[in-house]
């Protein structure tokens, strides 16, 4: 496996991959990677001749109070991780390569930017917009994935890539769970191991509420009292039913609705979510 730390470099190797016919996948991460990283890696190197992953932990989407400085960084055990799930590069550019003196130029998706976690993080997706662009620029991927843990911002890279006509791929796949329902996430590390168990209010909310869905509960009123009666317990920062691709607020059930919640649990900020998708017939 070849790593890679310069932009031009990158940008070489994929254009001497692509012109020799090869399709290329592209994992974006911060690091500390898990199984869900791995689920994305593995699907990649499965469905293109070449995949490369990023590691890089982007600046512009921390405020100055989150935890940019904290965030854990686990290089070389990232490393083995990716090289095991078939990873054939990974591009780890340094931050002033990325964001030189002077930097001035960001990327802000209107709209599906501003609710939900950008509520309480509102450079967040401008931060992740303009790397992921930056990315994106310099792997020249075919196909790219995501999970959907992150439904958010799912929501703001399909966008982007669709208004910034990039031509790529946007694979999303299921969030990854631990045995207990506990969305993986690299900042699971920051719990405490009381601290855990109280984070399993969020999962347990939402499985009970989206079997009130299946049973046909349409009422968001009453779904979100489902969820926010679970996890009366927490910090919770939101907790909300939308459309799953507007992110705009839902009074009921409809098309293809997500329902998405937010809570720290210690120093940790933790997300989940479920989409349910009303039957057709």
């Amino acid at each position: 496996m070849k790593i890679i730390r310069g932009k031009s470099e990158m940008r070489a190797w994929s254009l001497e991959r692509r012109c020799a016919g090869d399709s290329i996948g592209f994992v974006p991460t911060m690091g500390a990677l898990h199984e869900g990283h791995a689920s994305l890696m593995r699907a990649s190197a499965k469905e293109n001749r070449v995949t490369v992953a990023s590691i890089f932990v982007n600046p512009t989407q921390f405020a100055p109070h989150e935890d940019f400085n904290a965030y854990p960084r686990t290089f070389e055990d990232d490393c083995r991780i990716a090289e095991d799930m078939g990873v054939t590069a990974i591009y780890a550019p340094e931050k002033v390569s990325l964001y030189p003196d002077g930097y001035a130029t960001y990327v802000n998706v209107e709209g599906l930017s501003e609710g939900l976690c950008g509520r309480s993080r509102p450079i967040f997706f401008r931060g992740v917009a303009t790397v992921v662009t930056k990315l994106f620029n310099t792997v020249l991927p075919d196909r790219a994935y995501f999970g959907m843990k992150d439904a958010q911002q799912c929501a703001v890279i399909r966008r982007m890539t669709r208004d910034l006509d990039f031509g790529i791929e946007i694979i999303e796949l299921p969030t990854v769970r631990e045995p207990d329902g506990l969305a993986m996430s690299s900042r699971n590390r920051y719990l405490t191991p009381e601290e855990r168990a109280q984070a399993l209010a969020i999962s347990r909310g939402l499985f009970k509420a989206e079997s009130q869905m299946k049973a046909g509960e349409r009422s968001a009123e009453s779904i979100l009292k489902t969820v926010r009666d679970e996890m009366a317990g927490l910090n919770i920062d939101y907790i909300e039913l939308v459309d799953a691709d507007t992110i705009q607020p839902l009074e009921r059930v409809e098309g293809r609705a997500l329902l998405a919640a937010a809570a720290w649990v210690g120093k940790a900020r933790l997300i989940d979510n479920i989409q349910y998708e009303v039957p057709t017939s």
